[in-house]
């Protein structure tokens, strides 16, 4: 499927901010299960520095620099993402295996996903999130059929609702509400996991903001997205595994109608905008993201 992306952001600030450092995570990645064709990002003001990385996890991450006074920042990403078909739930490792797998053992292999088993700043540990995750991770069971069965069980125990948290919302408080975004059930799923011994990480994207005929619109359109992502090794627990996703939000696999933006331990890795301004005490935020077939709409110049 081939997406056009355009992530807005614009800002009003009173009185007007003086100076500003900026990071930017607004430039998808290329993977298995996507290819980025085209991507441009405008910046208004322009500024007088920018610079262009990869951070810890490997994402795209942008630096921007504004030394001139300004009353409004506007932030506009494009992008053309060809996705493809992602990986289907089959494997048949036991959950069990997979967490002895990453208990600490002397002399062990590297592996990447070891850094996703552990805390992180939205995501502390608690027996909360253990004794949420239990019922779904029966003695035997495979690890992604444990991992779908906990989707579906934080879908029908969560509701959605747009006003009852905000960024900076932590996932513990989001699940003892029993409501939240989708940003708070992507941390809830991450934490039952991470409870279990089990490498979990935190995904930002977009979604189809459009549906196919005869399918329902789906909740996260028209804002950006977050999900879950599990990692399986390989039935050789010592060979490469894959990451799989998973949707609490919507209770299913992300597919081609998703593209993923960035991945960390959890949203504070991969804020899309985030800084330090000075100046500024009083602003406010508007956000508008479109994702669209891009036969069924040409790209803005």
């Amino acid at each position: 499927m081939l997406l056009h992306v355009r992530h807005e952001t614009l800002y009003h600030y009173t009185p007007a901010v003086e100076n500003a450092q900026h990071a930017v995570h607004l430039r998808p990645g290329n993977g298995p299960s996507q290819t980025v064709l085209q991507h441009a990002l405008h910046i208004s003001p322009s500024p007088v520095q920018q610079r262009e990385g990869l951070d810890a996890y490997g994402n795209s991450k942008l630096f921007f620099s504004l030394q001139s006074p300004h009353g409004e920042l506007e932030v506009i990403a494009d992008s053309v993402v060809q996705t493809h078909a992602r990986p289907l739930h089959t494997t048949p490792l036991p959950w069990e295996r997979v967490r002895e797998a990453f208990r600490y053992r002397a002399g062990a292999e590297y592996n990447s996903a070891w850094e996703f088993a552990f805390a992180s700043p939205f995501i502390p540990r608690h027996p909360a999130f253990a004794e949420f995750a239990q019922p779904s991770f029966t003695p035997g069971r495979p690890l992604l059929e444990a991992a779908h069965e906990l989707m579906s069980r934080i879908y029908s125990t969560m509701t959605y609702d747009g006003e009852s948290t905000d960024v900076d919302t932590p996932a513990l408080e989001a699940l003892q509400q029993g409501k939240g975004v989708c940003q708070d059930f992507a941390h809830i799923m991450v934490a039952c996991c991470r409870a279990m011994g089990l490498p979990a990480r935190y995904v930002s994207g977009y979604m189809l903001t459009q549906p196919p005929p005869g399918q329902p619109r789906l909740i996260g359109c028209d804002a950006s997205h977050a999900w879950a992502s599990v990692y399986c090794p390989s039935p050789d627990i010592d060979e490469a595994g894959q990451w799989f996703d998973f949707d609490p939000t919507n209770d299913r696999a992300p597919g081609e109608d998703y593209v993923t933006l960035a991945t960390g331990r959890d949203f504070l890795d991969v804020s899309p905008l985030r800084g330090v301004i000075r100046g500024g005490a009083q602003h406010t935020l508007d956000v508008a993201v479109t994702v669209t077939p891009v036969e069924a709409e040409p790209l803005s110049n």
